[in-house]
């Protein structure tokens, strides 16, 4: 087997003598590129920021833009990356090197303080740079808005960065003044050829192994030999416990990368999102076309986060406050479970077992999510935490009505950190439909839905506090639907 090397800013380095465990950010200042900094070692402050080659949505190559700090380097094995030092373009000998247009406009505009978050917030500035269809939006839209500029630019690429100097407004500034990559541009060339293809990697060192596999199917026998083995896709779960916790695998089985876990269809009677696809990927390819889950995507963490966290990773650490659980509840979700002996299919309502437990056997791994069609057209996505963007949820609720006629035919609906587990609002469900939609019916049955679960005290929010939460998502929800029906 070939040894493991990445191209780092144009050029091949060996990942060795690294660590199975190293993370990209530390294996790039041991190699002195020391502008990917370490802020907080758990993907909440983006100082850590550097671009990935991935396939595109609508080039055959994105600049994808993640969390240093969480990615195991060993996961990067044939791949290629970008940091904020590779952004510059050589000039002449003996001249410095020519900024990139988001240095020079965060450079002009002040948007560097301090400076130490500056070349993560210049690398997820670079990301959107880069996104093929920015300057379209910005045609389509006609004008700047509170969150895109006159050039397109989406504010949520830095939804992941942090600023401890507050200096947003030229950070912003920055971001909107930014033009369209000229023709001579080799970061905006790239994207026109395909990304570096998938390797099947098997890095050791000590008592510990990293391994990709080409397919599937020799990924599942490795996991009935290995059935202690950590599965990882974007390592954003995994990669905060190495770091915080100082948590350590004989070994780590990657999965991102398999083709049959990145396939997404949407058939006559149903939707199946593969596995291992990146929520930003799902985002992007469903289009709007599920809206419940284009309500849920901009409220999951940060893009930084997005664009490596998957569905298979959030079901499978089976976390009570996990965002996507509830959504998929509400849509009547059923995993795809797969292992050496073939596959079965699982609802969600009941795969999860116990706190971050599931009927999920040892040997077996998540292959796609499916749920059923046509969907229910009454749909929100109700996150409480104590910030608005890029934070852990204390109470979500996810709802999915079929209202026909001023009558509710059917109602789904998700809950998230009230339990031990994600659970369904069954009793709720049960109170609403063959009622009216209406102000007396969502009145009566919203103590229902507060009595839903078994809602904990935590540093988060109180027991009381939860349950209010439960009963007042369903009034807002009512107001929502009952306002756009009058406008």
């Amino acid at each position: 087997m070939v040894a493991a090397r990445i191209t780092v800013n144009g050029e091949e380095a060996p990942l060795a003598p690294a660590a199975p465990h190293t993370t990209v950010l530390d294996f790039l200042r041991e190699r002195g590129l020391t502008g990917t900094k370490e802020g907080c070692a758990e993907g909440e402050c983006g100082a850590c920021s550097v671009l990935v080659a991935r396939p595109g949505v609508n080039k055959p190559t994105d600049w994808v833009a993640v969390n240093a700090c969480l990615v195991p380097v060993a996961s990067l094995d044939g791949q290629e990356i970008v940091t904020s030092e590779g952004l510059a373009t050589a000039g002449a000998p003996g001249t410095p090197p020519a900024l990139h247009p988001v240095q020079e406009e965060m450079a002009v505009r002040g948007g560097s303080q301090c400076g130490y978050c500056t070349p993560g917030f210049v690398c997820s500035m670079a990301a959107e740079y880069y996104r093929p269809d920015r300057c379209a939006h910005a045609a389509a839209q006609g004008e700047s808005d509170a969150e895109h500029g006159p050039n397109g630019f989406d504010l949520h690429a830095l939804s992941g960065n942090l600023c401890r100097c507050t200096g947003y407004r030229p950070i912003r500034d920055a971001a909107f003044a930014v033009g369209t990559p000229t023709d001579e541009d080799p970061l905006a060339r790239r994207r026109e050829q395909a990304p570096p293809a998938p390797v099947a990697t098997e890095y050791a060192q000590d008592d510990s192994v990293f391994v990709r596999k080409d397919t599937l199917a020799e990924t599942l026998r490795l996991l009935r030999e290995r059935p202690d083995a950590v599965v990882v896709a974007g390592s954003t779960d995994w990669g905060v416990e190495v770091n915080i916790r100082s948590k350590r695998a004989g070994c780590v089985v990657a999965v991102d990368r398999l083709t049959e876990l990145r396939e997404l269809r949407v058939g006559s009677d149903s939707v199946e999102i593969g596995a291992a696809l990146t929520l930003t990927e799902i985002e992007r390819r469903l289009d709007g076309r599920v809206p419940l889950l284009a309500e849920l995507f901009p409220q999951f963490a940060s893009r930084l986060i997005r664009n490596g966290a998957t569905l298979g990773g959030n079901l499978g650490t089976g976390s009570p406050i996990g965002d996507s659980p509830p959504a998929l509840l509400a849509l009547e979700a059923s995993v795809v479970l797969a292992d050496a002996d073939g596959e079965r299919k699982v609802p969600l309502s009941d795969y999860f077992t116990g706190y971050r437990q599931s009927v999920r056997r040892p040997g077996e791994l998540i292959r796609a999510v499916r749920f059923p069609l046509p969907l229910s057209p009454v749909v929100a996505f109700h996150k409480i935490a104590k910030r608005r963007f890029d934070d852990i949820s204390s109470v979500a609720v996810a709802f999915a009505l079929d209202v026909q006629d001023g009558i509710v035919r059917k109602a789904r609906i998700g809950l998230g950190g009230v339990a031990a587990t994600p659970i369904r609002a069954l009793a709720t469900e049960a109170a609403l439909e063959g009622r009216p939609w209406t102000a007396e019916t969502v009145e009566a049955v919203a103590p229902v839905l507060r009595e839903e679960g078994t809602p904990m005290s935590d540093h988060r929010a109180s027991a009381a506090y939860r349950s209010a939460m439960l009963g007042q998502s369903l009034l807002k929800l009512y107001t929502r639907t009952t306002e756009a029906v009058s406008s």
